[in-house]
């Protein structure tokens, strides 16, 4: 038995990336306006939540200072 005829099997990081690489091209991927829109929708819930966020911080805040008297 010649060392050409002993198939070897690929080792785990090749797999890996070979796996990889097969499963990116069949992602379904967003259009360009999707990818625009939907980053427009995540920057608003973003500020908002920050907002929201934001001013139960200072009310909560603004609450110990009176309550506590400092």
């Amino acid at each position: 038995m010649s060392l050409k005829s002993v198939k070897r099997e690929p080792n785990a990081l090749q797999r890996w990336a070979r796996e990889t690489v097969t499963e990116l091209r069949r992602v379904s991927w967003p259009t360009r306006e999707q990818a625009v829109h939907l980053t427009i929708v995540v920057l608003i819930v973003m500020l908002v939540a920050g907002a929201i966020l934001g001013s139960l911080d200072f009310l909560f805040e603004r609450l110990f200072v009176v309550l506590l008297g400092r």
